[in-house]
């Protein structure tokens, strides 16, 4: 099961992957996050921790992060993998296009994408948004 959202966003691909980077702030563009922290630098195999607003704590690691394009975080559910994409492309000299992707497989993946994924569809155009508005409002 696969959950795809995008959004030009007025702004440098580099100037928004700040945001990503800076894990500890996800909740100021991401209103689905309580809190999120990371453990070391933001980079492949780092591991943290994320409090949605409704459910329980989730560990997640990071992979294939390409600075200033891409990163994934992986979750580990039962029989499943949830994984969030964040990608940027420079769309031109004033917007970067941010594609955000969530993907579940394993056994269970229908189960989860129902569950999980039916919300996360749902609250993606917002955190879009949310995301959209602090990189621009934050930018002039």
């Amino acid at each position: 099961m696969l959950f795809k959202e995008e959004i030009l966003i007025k702004a440098k691909p580099e100037y928004v992957y700040k945001h990503y980077e800076n894990v500890n702030t996800w909740k100021n563009w991401d209103h689905e996050i309580k809190e999120s922290s990371i453990d070391g630098k933001f980079d492949n195999g780092a591991m943290g921790t994320l409090t949605p607003a409704k459910g329980p704590k989730a560990k997640f690691t990071l992979t294939d992060v390409n600075y200033k394009q891409s990163f994934s975080s992986v979750t580990k559910l039962p029989l499943c993998t949830m994984t969030f994409t964040h990608k940027l492309e420079e769309h031109d000299t004033y917007h970067t296009k941010a594609t955000h992707t969530v993907s579940f497989t394993g056994l269970s993946r229908f189960i989860f994408g129902r569950l999980i994924g039916s919300q996360i569809q749902k609250s993606l155009p917002t955190t879009m948004k949310g995301l959209k508005k602090l990189c621009e409002n934050s930018n002039e």
